[in-house]
């Protein structure tokens, strides 16, 4: 196990606002950023858009992640592949994956529905253990807020797993070094 490096991920599913039953949808994109606890610098990102076997990308959907169906007909690929694509790049079972809140229970059940293997093992809720945290008086905080708390202005689009995963990376460094927060902000 490698202990000097976390990869943060951040999941995006088709999601509805249609009167349909409240549930989440497939996953149409993961988006990887690895931390090096070493350096304190993020070494590696990927954004991975997933074809979706059962769901489709609604109009709410590519409004809420900017994720169009077209682009996800052109350049996702199955949920296998992305998954062995991860676990080759960023090393799967031998690093400690997290993310903000319980993405992994997502990935696990669509593996599991699906008969695929997790990559990972070793998963941290970023969530928890930032509200864990002394200073951190609002316990029920979202990331964007998180981020915040800690001086750290959001980067990119919200609710796009490739630009989530890079602030998520972002905010682990203050948790885990938190010696470097002056140069996370720069």
């Amino acid at each position: 196990m490698n202990f000097n490096r976390i990869v943060c991920f951040d999941l995006e599913m088709c999601c509805w606002n249609d009167g349909r039953e409240s549930r989440t949808g497939e996953i149409i994109e993961i988006g990887v950023a690895e931390l090096d606890l070493s350096s304190g610098e993020i070494v590696r990102r990927a954004q991975h858009f997933v074809l979706p076997e059962h769901d489709e990308i609604s109009p709410f959907c590519t409004e809420l992640t900017g994720i169009k169906p077209e682009v996800v007909a052109k350049n996702g690929k199955p949920l296998a592949t992305i998954l062995k694509s991860v676990e080759q790049k960023f090393g799967g079972r031998h690093k400690i994956y997290a993310a903000w809140g319980r993405d992994d229970l997502i990935l696990r059940q669509e593996c599991e529905e699906k008969g695929l293997n997790v990559p990972f093992h070793e998963y941290i809720n970023l969530a928890t253990m930032f509200r864990l945290q002394r200073h951190v008086t609002n316990r029920r905080c979202g990331q964007r807020a998180a981020m915040k708390m800690a001086g750290l202005e959001w980067e990119g689009r919200q609710h796009s797993g490739y630009d989530d995963a890079y602030n998520l990376a972002r905010l682990a460094r203050t948790m885990f070094l938190p010696e470097l927060n002056q140069s996370a902000n720069k």
